[in-house]
This record gives C-alpha cells, structure tokens and sequence, in this order.
C-alpha cells in the first residue's frame, strides 16, 4: 500500500444498503449497465453547464463521449467518460455516502441561480453501487474539470469501506471505472452482451457511447427534438425501429406538455390491427423513459387496455421513480400520466376526424373494436370517446358512416331518441320487422352489424342529453288501418288464444302497432335485453358455467297481415291446423330474431304443413 494510500469506512449502514443494493434492489443484474451508463451521461450534461456559464475547464478540446471496453480475457469492463470528474473530497462525498446524490446536490447550486435547463439533469443517487452486483473490485480513476486539480484512485470491494490514492498516471479529463468481474458473472466481459443492453435501455441517451470502438447509440430520441425541425422520413425511420415495423404508420402524435406533469411523447397508430387479422391480443408497445433513459419496456398502465395498439415513446422527466428507477413511488402519479396521455390522444383522433376524414375512415376501420372496447370499459373517456363513433344509416348511401353527433343534427323537433338496429349487414337491417315502423315514419336508424356495437349503446346509454334505444325496444306505433285487417276485438282474442296455445314459450301475445309487411315479430320481454343481445350472451357463454337470464320472450302479432287474418278464421274451422301454423308463426319470427338454435322441430313442423297445402 502507498504511504499516500487513504483508508476509509463506510457509514455504519453502508453495508446493510450494500446487501440491499447488491441482493434485492434489482431485478436484473445488467442494470448495473444502464445504471453506470446514465451516471456517465450526468458528469457530461454537468460539464455542458459548466462550460456554457463560462468556468474555465481543464482539456476544453475533448469531446463529450462514453467509452466502454471489455477484456474477456481479464474478466473486466471498463467504463471511460469525458465528463466533470470529481475531485478528492468529491470521490468521499459522491461515493462514501451510498445515499448521497452529486446529481441532486449539482441540482440544488443550479436551481439557486435559476439556471436554464436544469430539470435535464437526472438524479440517480444509487446508481454507481449497482455495480457491486456483478463485480468483486470497483476501482475508479477520476480527474475534476477544473484546472487546479490532480487526478485520484478510489477502490472499494463492497465489503466495508474504500481507499483514495493519487493516479499514479496522468488521466485526460473524465472518470474511468474499472470493475473486475465476479467469477459468475464473466458473459460482462463479452461485447455483444453490452451492446444489447445499450441498446434496450440507452439507445436514446444524448452522447456518443462506444463499445470496442464502436459506435451504439446511431438513433436519435427524436421524441425531444421539435417537431417542425423533423423529416417525414426520420419519424418513419424511428417508427420502423421502435415498433419493429416494416410499414410506415397510419397516424403519429408528437407532443409536449407541461401541466399537470412534464411529458414528451411520440406515439404511432399501425396501419394494420393484429387482431383483425387473428392475431393473438395485442399488448402495449409503448415505452417509458426518464430523460432518455428507459424505465420501463411495453410499460404497464401508462395507458388503459383498450388503447393497447398503440406504439411508440413516453418520456416524463417529473416521473419521481423508486432508487432502482424500475417502478413509480407514487402509483397515482402513474395515474395522472395515463389519464393526460389517454385524454391527449383521444383529442387528436377527434381532431383528425375532421381535418382528414379519409384517413380517419382508415383509421377506425382498422381500429374502431378499440374505440368500441374503450367505451365499454372506460367510464373516465367514455363521453369522449362516444365522439369518435361511427355507423352505417338508414338515411345514408350504403357504405357512407355517420357519428352521433351528425344524426342529432337531422333529428326533427319532434324527436327525441337515437334509434339503432343490431343486423348482420345493412340488407338484414332492412328488411327486419324491428325496422318496419321506422321505415313508414321516415325515421333514421343506426345499423349496427358487430355484436359489441349493443353493448356500447347499452353502457354509453345517452348522447348529448338524447337516450339510445334499441329499434325492438322503442315505443313507436302506427295509426294506420288496412283494409281487411282484424277489428280490434278480433285482434285481441286471437292475441288470447294464441297465449294459451303457446304457453310455455312466450311470456304474452299482443297485438303489434310498429308491424307493416311481417305478420309477427318476437320480443324479449325483459327490457333491458334486445333479442339480438341475448344471442350475443348466448354465443359468449357458450363455454362458460355462468347462467343466463331466463329466456323470456313476448309475440307480436300484426292484425292486418294476411297470415294472421286467415289464422283467426281457421282457428274456429280446423283447431288443430291453426296450433300448428301458430307455432310455426313463432318458430318463424325466432328465425328473424336469430334466436332459434335448433330448427329441426321447425323444420319437421314446416314439411307436414306443405303436405297439407298439396293435399287440397
């Protein structure tokens, strides 16, 4: 040991954080990387600050750079920065403290003065002591910026304290920490290992990093650059390289905010969805950084599930994260940042609706299950995401969509409901019974072909101060009377025979006033269910154990269709004929609702009346 060799201990509760640092902090041990990579970063950024207030600093010719060097051989990696340095009393104060932050006290002078800019300087105070994790000796070789000062050896093997010694050598400007290996954890030593953990967590820190004299980080966080300044290429490029893409992307929002929380953000849509095409559920693929530096791959609540196709990056330097920098303190600040981006890009989506309807129509034919599934599970965004919707009318060309708020604009006085019909195609809605009294009243209703389409009108419920309600459930009638039809008396105790003869399968009969070309039509009897719905439930319950509500439907039937008017007539001359052509009324009518399952009793019913009609 050199005479001039000091000897120092650690804070008695140094060691027990050691352990903490070394066993349980992280995760990964390659953080250690990242951990050393970022502190590098840091002394660079200080230097920036130093020169640009006009200090005088020692070598001003040389550039800022990261160089790190592995020597499989020895079982060492070097890290080599051409930063700020540190002094005699700042090696003891920066690494004797495990708990002391030369960021956060560099911070503090920075912030006395109201320099600009400061908020860019991270602070890690743990960072340097991950490197115990994979390594059995730290030493690091430490020469200040400022002129007057010499160059410095620190070393420490993690176990209780450290010495100081002057550099036997003349060092450049900067800081060289040298870890020697422990015997497990050599695959450190090897290049490619380093390289891919640049890569993964500091692609985008905002100076050259070398490894082996190679050049890492080629790819620009253009997320922090200003977005007048940024080619259509370069967002493609960068698109292509976080989101692992071959196509450009459909749509991108690139923004800046302030309040409630620093945020910058580039987000991308795809221009094609996954799951459309029977891919497996999508996950998030929007990554979280802190000042450049990646926290969080695929980022967990950053936004809600239904916004899961996005890609792309967050970066929020007010993020207060935990010392390992791998979860968030405050889980609702967490929440502050999913609600500003979510409320952010649902108001973009809306903005492209009307600056660039074709893009938006390419947009939500890709995307729309998302918007949908969003307005199902996000009651924070629902009302805005209502806005986004879009469906098919019966008073737009086939293939044109509309948006709840264009429909409100052609409702007459007089209306006050959003109609909508649930049919597999626009053909299917039309010439559904639920739709005759709509068509004879000149009334527009929304065609809706996707079974989630009612679930979303049933937890939307109201737009703009109008109920949504289903073509089945509406209180609509006509006043009309055709000729030939039943008297009301007639009609009625059809209505009555027919209860009793279908006992057991419908809950009621009534006399229809919305029917116009369809002799009946089944209606669910509980109200809050559409026969459409409950066929929906059905086929999403196909495998489940969960019951049903009970099936419960009522007939209506319509007085003045020829069916029914000869039904009654027969009903008195030939009993038996009209139970079964009743049931087969029924039978038919559960057809036109899609609820019939199982149609050979129907069709067993179907063959003996056509024997009976070629018989006559």
């Amino acid at each position: 040991m050199s005479q001039t060799t000091e000897k120092h201990t650690f804070q008695a509760e140094i060691q027990q954080l050691l352990n903490i640092v070394i066993h349980s902090l992280y995760t990964d041990k390659e953080i250690f990387v990242r951990e050393l990579v970022s502190n590098a970063a840091d002394a660079l950024e200080k230097l920036r600050f130093a020169q640009s207030s006009g200090q005088t600093v020692h070598q001003p010719e040389l550039g800022p750079k990261i160089s790190i060097e592995a020597d499989e051989a020895a079982g060492t990696v070097t890290f080599t920065d051409t930063g700020i340095g540190m002094s005699h009393a700042e090696l003891i104060q920066n690494l004797g403290t495990i708990a002391h932050s030369g960021s956060k006290a560099f911070l503090q002078q920075l912030a006395e003065g109201q320099k600009p800019d400061v908020k860019l300087i991270g602070q890690f105070g743990v960072g340097f002591y991950s490197a115990f994790m994979a390594a059995k000796r730290v030493t690091v070789y430490s020469r200040s910026m400022r002129p007057e000062e010499t160059p410095w050896k620190w070393t420490s093997d993690g176990l209780g304290g450290y010495e100081i010694e002057p550099a036997e050598q003349a060092l450049p400007r900067g800081t060289k920490i040298v870890l020697e290996l422990k015997d497990d954890q050599k695959e450190f030593a090897q290049s490619a290992t380093l390289e891919r953990i640049i890569k993964r967590y500091s692609a985008f820190v905002p100076v050259p990093i070398e490894v082996g004299g190679k050049a890492i980080n080629t790819v620009q966080a253009i997320w922090a650059r200003n977005k007048n300044e940024i080619k259509e290429e370069e967002y493609n490029e960068f698109y292509k390289y976080v989101a692992h893409e071959g196509d450009a992307p459909l749509m991108r929002l690139h923004f800046t905010a302030d309040a409630p929380i620093a945020i910058q953000a580039l987000l991308f849509v795809p221009a094609k969805n996954l799951e459309l095409l029977g891919f497996n559920r999508v996950e998030s693929e929007v990554d979280l950084y802190s000042k450049k530096v990646l926290i969080q791959r695929h980022a967990k609540g950053l936004f809600p599930e239904w916004l899961r196709f996005l890609k792309g990056v967050v970066d929020s330097e007010d993020m207060p994260l935990n010392i390992s920098r791998e979860t968030m303190q405050d889980s609702s600040l967490m929440q502050k940042l999913n609600k500003a981006l979510t409320s952010r890009f649902i108001k973009f989506i809306d903005e492209q609706s009307e600056k660039d309807p074709a893009k938006y129509q390419a947009f939500y034919k890709e995307h729309s299950r998302f918007i949908k599934e969003g307005v199902v599970q996000d009651f924070t965004h629902r009302e805005a995401l209502a806005k986004l919707l879009r469906f098919q009318s019966s008073h737009l060309p086939t293939g044109e969509q509309t948006s709840l708020a264009e429909y409100i604009k052609r409702m007459g006085s007089e209306q006050k409901e959003i109609y909508y019909l649930l049919a597999p195609n626009r053909e299917a809605a039309e010439s559904s019974p639920y739709y005759e009294v709509f068509a004879e009243r000149k009334l527009e209703v929304l065609f809706l072909s996707e079974p989630i389409d009612e679930f979303v009108m049933d937890h939307l419920h109201e737009f703009d101060g109008k109920k949504l309600v289903a073509a089945e459930k509406a209180d609509l009638g006509l006043d009309q009377k055709k000729e030939g039809g039943l008297s009301d008396q007639e009609a009625d105790h059809l209505a009555k025979w027919l209860k009793e003869k279908l006992s057991g399968r419908v809950e009621d009969v009534q006399v229809s006033k919305r029917l116009v070309d369809s002799p009946a039509v089944v209606v669910d009897a509980d109200k809050f269910i559409t026969s459409s719905m409950r066929k929906t439930m059905k086929a999403m319950r196909r495998d489940s154990d969960s019951p049903l509500p009970p099936e419960r439907h009522n007939l209506e039937i319509n007085p003045s269709h020829p069916i029914i008017t000869k039904l009654a007539a027969t009903r008195s001359a030939d009993e038996d004929l009209a139970s079964t052509v009743a049931e087969q009324i029924l039978d038919n009518a559960r057809v036109a609702a899609g609820l019939l399952e199982d149609p050979r009793a129907m069709l067993k019913r179907m063959n003996q009346l056509l024997e009976r009609v070629l018989q006559k």
